[in-house]
């Protein structure tokens, strides 16, 4: 079976805690995307020219626990800016989206870009301070000096690049479901896609 689940959203929403759960539900891939330009910042934080470092990604590249780190999120999404670097990746997605045993894609040009026809099109968001505080209370046990402040400084930051790059700006489909996580715990935002996905499922 061919069967996408395309989700898109900003940072912190609850999209790949989100993609995880209904992966492994359904018994789907998943393909955390936004590993794929945290490995390419990675590389250029080395001195590689970041279309080269797309180009030469290897999956083995995606499996580094310190692609995690704050300095290659920002890193990330410098480069994901860059349309030579996002039309090196493009393929690899595509790819991953329509191979055999269903899939699950979290970014944030899933559903306007990558898999447009995807089955199921999901756009997870919360508020600009609500995932600031994710973030920081995921963040700063390893780093002490960190404040919410600075976190939420980084959010609004990199949502203002995403949403307002030229190429494939950050922006919920147009027919997409939208999950707003804001009020949500978890289990609740994992039962609001696993619900839209069984009834495409249903509906095939």
């Amino acid at each position: 079976m061919i069967f996408t689940v395309a989700i898109d959203g900003p940072a912190a929403a609850g999209k790949g805690t989100i993609s995880k759960a209904v992966a492994a539900r359904f018994g789907f891939r998943h393909l955390d995307t936004g590993l794929l330009y945290r490995a390419v910042g990675a590389r250029t934080m080395e001195g590689v020219d970041p279309v080269e470092a797309a180009r030469s990604l290897q999956p083995d590249d995606l499996d580094d626990d310190a692609l995690r780190t704050q300095d290659i999120a920002q890193a990330a999404s410098r480069v994901a800016v860059l349309p030579d670097v996002r039309a090196a990746l493009t393929e690899f997605q595509r790819r991953f989206a329509r191979s055999e045993g269903g899939a699950v894609l979290d970014g944030r040009d899933i559903c306007t870009v990558i898999c447009p026809e995807a089955e199921v099109r999901l756009y997870v968001t919360a508020s600009a301070e609500v995932r600031a505080r994710r973030r920081f209370e995921e963040l700063s046990p390893e780093d002490q000096t960190m404040t919410l402040d600075d976190v939420l400084q980084d959010v609004l930051a990199r949502d203002q690049r995403d949403m307002n790059r030229a190429d494939a700006p950050l922006v919920a489909a147009p027919g997409a479901t939208i999950i707003d996580t804001s009020a949500m715990d978890i289990e609740e935002a994992v039962e609001a896609a696993a619900q839209r996905v069984a009834e495409a499922l249903i509906a095939r």
